[in-house]
């Protein structure tokens, strides 16, 4: 019998063995050694190597290889059975339960930004969105920044060409419906918002803004922070503390900053900035300031999902970490 015939012939007799495959531990051992065991059928073929002409041994050691990775295969096909519970040939257990499958979570900024757009629509606010990539006049010049603001410096935007920036806020949004659509308008404007800042616990290149724009005849700062404490009490719950800052944006005059309370690090925290509309802001839109009157305000998603989840790190929103996504 040659080598050829000899490989054949303890494949076969592997394969009967083995259909089917044994389901107790020592036999399946018994098996193995049987044939892959240091005096093994398949150890005794590699030794009758020596034993091939020459010319035959590329081929003969091919079939033999291909032998030991075919018995190899099928004893760890086995091992994998066994680990996952699954019943062996012939073997049924009704009394197992069955397979787990993953449940996937929605993520926690979609889950705010989700909350956010369903607390705003229940009092009658409308989503737009808006470019991503814009010009600048609809991202700075329009919202009343003038040459020189900071903003504008390559240190703070992403530039595509000297008028072209991916969008720093989604204020830019703003204009796009007031240009396009008549007053009153009352909109919420979520979406990504791009800045040339270093990464860090804190801080991001990327992240999500929500942007709120009511203009219509006879509103008032009153009016905006009756909103935005209805929002809080939604968002936070209603023991929520909360107290309005002064503060200065280019497109909104008088400008301030709503703050919460927390009990946790005993201090006052920022969550957004808010203001009446600038009359220049209007102007650049062909609304006449002295019949229509409004106010916005922006949030940053991310700020508002640390805070109301007690999340440290801005970069555990963007890795993917299971471990850290299954919480929510």
């Amino acid at each position: 019998m040659n080598i050829k015939e000899s490989i054949e012939s303890v494949q076969k007799s592997f394969r009967a063995d083995s259909d089917p495959f044994p389901n107790d531990s020592q036999s399946i051992e018994d098996l193995r050694i049987k044939y892959l065991g240091r005096r093994g059928l398949v150890a005794d073929l590699f030794s009758g190597m020596k034993d091939v002409p020459v010319e035959g041994r590329p081929l003969a050691g091919k079939l033999l290889n291909e032998l030991k990775q075919e018995i190899g295969s099928a004893f760890d096909s086995q091992v994998d059975l066994s680990k996952s519970g699954a019943p062996n040939k012939g073997e049924s257990d009704y009394s197992l339960p069955g397979l787990s499958f993953p449940i996937g979570h929605i993520h926690p900024l979609q889950q705010i930004m989700d909350d956010i757009k369903s607390i705003f629509m229940d009092i009658g606010f409308s989503v737009a969105y808006g470019p991503e990539i814009d010009d600048d006049f609809h991202n700075f010049s329009a919202l009343n920044f003038p040459p020189e603001h900071p903003a504008r410096d390559m240190q703070d935007t992403f530039f595509i060409d000297p008028q072209t920036v991916l969008r720093t806020h989604t204020s830019n949004v703003q204009i796009h419906l007031m240009e396009e659509k008549d007053p009153p308008l009352r909109y919420i404007i979520p979406g990504r918002v791009y800045r040339n800042e270093a990464i860090s616990f804190k801080s991001y290149c990327l992240f999500h803004q929500v942007e709120g724009l009511y203009v219509d005849k006879f509103v008032s700062f009153a009016d905006q922070k009756g909103i935005l404490e209805y929002f809080v009490k939604r968002m936070f719950g209603s023991d929520t503390k909360m107290r309005f800052r002064p503060s200065y944006f280019p497109f909104t005059e008088p400008s301030a900053e709503v703050d919460i309370w927390s009990e946790k690090r005993g201090q006052w925290l920022e969550i957004l900035g808010c203001g009446m509309v600038d009359p220049e802001v209007f102007k650049s839109v062909d609304i006449d300031s002295n019949d229509w009157h409004g106010f916005a305000f922006g949030m940053g998603v991310e700020r508002i999902c640390m805070l109301k989840y007690g999340i440290d790190d801005i970069r555990l929103l963007y890795q993917g970490d299971m471990r850290f996504l299954e919480q929510f």
